[in-house]
C-alpha cells in the first residue's frame, strides 16, 4: 500500500509555531545586540587593569582570562540569576524573582562590579519598556526591589526573556555569549588583540559558553558563587586606577 501523500503547503504564512519562534529568536538577538542601549560598551568587568599591570598582554592569556570569568565568575553567577528569574516569570512568583535579583545584586565583589550590573540593569528594562513592553507587559512586581538596591542585568533579562517567550536555553547561550564577545571587545579596544585574535578568542571560547549554559539549566540553586579572584582584585584595582577607558 503506497505511503499517504503529503499536501504541499504552498501558504506564505508560515505555522503558528514557526512565527513565535521566529519571534522569540528575532527579540533575543535585538536585546543582546550591542545597540541595545545597556552601555556595557563603557565597562570592562576589570580587564583594564588586569592590563595595565601586564597579566592580560596576549591573545593567549585574554582568552584564559575570559573563559575563567565565562566558566568560574560573574558569568557562571549571571547565568543562575537568569535561570531562576526566568523561572520565577514564567511561575508568577514574584517574591521568588525578587530573592533572585538581591542575590544578583549582593553576590558582587567590588563595588565597580556592583554599578556594572546595576547600572546595565536599569538601563536594560528602561529600554525594553520604552520600545517593546506594549506587546509584552509585565507586571509592576518585577520592578520591586529591596529599596537602595538596583535591578541587576541578568534578572532585568531572564524576566523579559521569559515574558517574550524565547527558550530558556537560548536565552542562557546568547546572555553569555554576549558577556564573553563584550570582554574580548574591551581587549580590542584597549589595544591587547587584533581583530582576528578576537574571532579566534570567540571561536575557541564556543564549547566553553555551551556547556557553560548547558550546566546552569539543571544546576542546584544552592550550588551558587564563582572563584575569579584574580578579576576581583583586578575591579579593585581598577577603582582607584588614574587612566581609565572604561568604568569598571
Amino acid at each position: 500500500m503506497p505511503a499517504p501523500r503529503r499536501r504541499m503547503n504552498t501558504s506564505a504564512e508560515p505555522p503558528q509555531g514557526s512565527k513565535q519562534r521566529a519571534a522569540a529568536l528575532y527579540r533575543l538577538l535585538a536585546w543582546l545586540s550591542p545597540t541595545f542601549p545597556t552601555g556595557a560598551f563603557s565597562y570592562s568587568h576589570g580587564l583594564e587593569a588586569a592590563a595595565a599591570s601586564g597579566a592580560i598582554h596576549d591573545r593567549a592569556s585574554l582568552e584564559t582570562w575570559i573563559a575563567a570569568i565565562v566558566g568560574r565568575g560573574s558569568g557562571r553567577m549571571d547565568l543562575d540569576i537568569l535561570r531562576d528569574a526566568y523561572r520565577a516569570v514564567r511561575a508568577e512568583d514574584f517574591a521568588a524573582l525578587d530573592a533572585a535579583n538581591r542575590r544578583g545584586a549582593a553576590y558582587r565583589a567590588t563595588a565597580e562590579l556592583a554599578l556594572e550590573s546595576a547600572q546595565q540593569g536599569d538601563a536594560f528594562l528602561t529600554a525594553w519598556q520604552n520600545a517593546w513592553v506594549d506587546s509584552h507587559p509585565a507586571p509592576t512586581a518585577e520592578r520591586s526591589t529591596t529599596p537602595g538596591e538596583g535591578l541587576c542585568l541578568p534578572a532585568a533579562f531572564g524576566a523579559a526573556a521569559a515574558r517574550a517567550g524565547i527558550d530558556l536555553e537560548d536565552a542562557l547561550l546568547g546572555y553569555l555569549q554576549t558577556f564573553a564577545a563584550n570582554l574580548m571587545s574591551a581587549g580590542l579596544r584597549l589595544g591587547i588583540i587584533g581583530q582576528t585574535e578576537g574571532q579566534r578568542i570567540l571561536a575557541a571560547l564556543e564549547p566553553i559558553v555551551a556547556m557553560a549554559a548547558e550546566a546552569a539549566l539543571s544546576r542546584d540553586p544552592a550550588d551558587f558563587g564563582g572563584a575569579t579572584f584574580a578579576a576581583d582584585l583586578a575591579s579593585m584595582a581598577h577603582e582607584t586606577q588614574y587612566s581609565r577607558l572604561f568604568r569598571s
